[in-house]
């Protein structure tokens, strides 16, 4: 007795099945593919196949991270203010040093970041250095970021965009640490906001810290020896600071040892 054949379309079932399987499936149906060349069907294109494609188009370039400041530590970064487009930064050149370097740095564009548009400048700080916890007396600059929002001077207004105070109390004579003359120290001053009220002129004495905190911390004219808690260049470099800070940008000083910066 002979045994029936299977009929050819179960016997196909079981491939197309495994056909399936190895090639996935879409929610839909598609027509199977001619081979290139049958009739009816053009010759494929450098983007009729998906994998072809994707190996064609360049991978796209990494976006830069914009720069920060060097040697700016997370902790100090962290206190600069997001709106703070000027940072004035002055690094002393070791905890107990009373001289500096001053750069400042500008990011009018973000995607860019940081960059240094004036500077290094030589500076000079507290005669006994710098100190996290500042009080009066202890000839040491605090360490920081603090915002910078008013200028005075004994001289005329050499084109300030801050707002300027020029005042004769802001005149000084005597000498220095190391018999310098002060004269001419505070022809151009810029308060640091550290304990006093911004918006007005340096020269007032209100201290939020209390009295024992310390105050009246300026950027001023160098009389070529250490100060007493100030930061202070040299007399051409303070009139192009003071022509350069601008309130729109919200600037900021950001002064200190390498260390305590470095945080």
């Amino acid at each position: 007795m002979s045994v029936p054949r299977r009929p050819p379309a179960l016997l196909a079932a079981p491939l197309l099945v495994l056909a399936l399987l190895l090639t996935g499936c879409a929610s839909g149906a598609a027509p199977a593919k001619a081979p290139v060349g049958a009739p009816g069907q053009g010759a494929a294109g450098p983007q009729s196949d998906a994998a072809s494609a994707l190996r064609a188009s360049p991978s796209a370039a990494p976006t830069p991270s914009p720069a920060e400041i060097p040697d700016l530590g997370p902790e100090t970064l962290a206190h600069i203010p997001a709106e703070a487009r000027q940072a004035f930064v002055v690094t002393g050149e070791e905890v107990d040093s009373n001289q500096s370097s001053a750069v400042l740095y500008s990011r009018e564009d973000p995607v860019k970041g940081w960059e240094p548009v004036a500077g290094p400048w030589p500076a000079h700080n507290g005669m006994e250095g710098w100190t996290d916890h500042h009080v009066a007396g202890d000839l040491r600059s605090p360490t920081g970021v603090y915002p910078l929002t008013d200028a005075g001077g004994r001289l005329p207004d050499p084109g300030a965009l801050l707002p300027y105070d020029e005042h004769p109390r802001f005149a000084v004579d005597g000498e220095g640490f190391f018999g310098e003359p002060l004269e001419g120290s505070f022809d151009y001053v810029v308060a640091i906001n550290y304990n006093r009220t911004e918006g007005v002129s340096p020269l007032d004495r209100t201290r939020p810290l209390g009295l024992e905190r310390g105050g009246g911390i300026w950027i001023h004219v160098d009389h070529g020896g250490p100060t007493q808690g100030c930061v202070s260049i040299p007399e051409a470099n303070m009139e192009e600071l003071l022509r350069t800070l601008d309130p729109a940008m919200s600037p900021v000083i950001v002064m200190g040892d390498p260390a305590t910066l470095g945080r």
